[in-house]
């Protein structure tokens, strides 16, 4: 069981233009220890808007994924599917990753052992980080 932070993230794919450079490197931070795929699922709509999903071990392109074997899979439900489809235009692609942050476990450990409570946490998108530094480099 997952004892680290968990995440999600979904990434489109307009046009279904997947050319499959993000498998090596998740491959890179599996193999490293750095996180643990806990399940992955690859979504697809289509000209008329009909919606199909792919477990990555099914995937045209398996041997790009080959570094995510392991105990992979289950946790992604239908409705996560419906959910990631919403907003994919037709004739686009997802995929849908679940992950736990392997190298967070020790200090979520810690925190859990001194009696911390998780209130809330969230990602800040990268175009608002990029805009908060350049409006510090030009303040500065």
């Amino acid at each position: 069981m997952a004892s680290g932070p968990v995440e999600y993230i979904i990434v489109g794919f307009p046009g279904n233009k997947f050319n499959g450079e993000i498998a090596p490197e998740l491959g890179k931070l599996v193999e490293s220890g750095t996180i643990r795929i806990l399940d992955l699922v690859f979504i697809t709509k289509d000209a008329d808007g009909n919606v199909g999903a792919v477990e990555f071990e099914d995937h045209d392109d398996v041997a790009l994924f080959n570094a995510l074997e392991g105990e992979v899979g289950g946790l992604i439900s239908e409705e996560d599917i419906e959910y990631a489809a919403v907003e994919l235009e037709p004739n686009s692609s997802a995929a849908l990753l679940i992950w736990e942050d392997v190298w967070a476990t020790p200090f979520v450990e810690a925190m859990r052992n001194s009696g911390g409570v998780l209130i809330e946490g969230s990602r800040i998108p990268h175009d608002l980080i990029e805009l908060a530094e350049a409006e510090l480099a030009a303040a500065g």
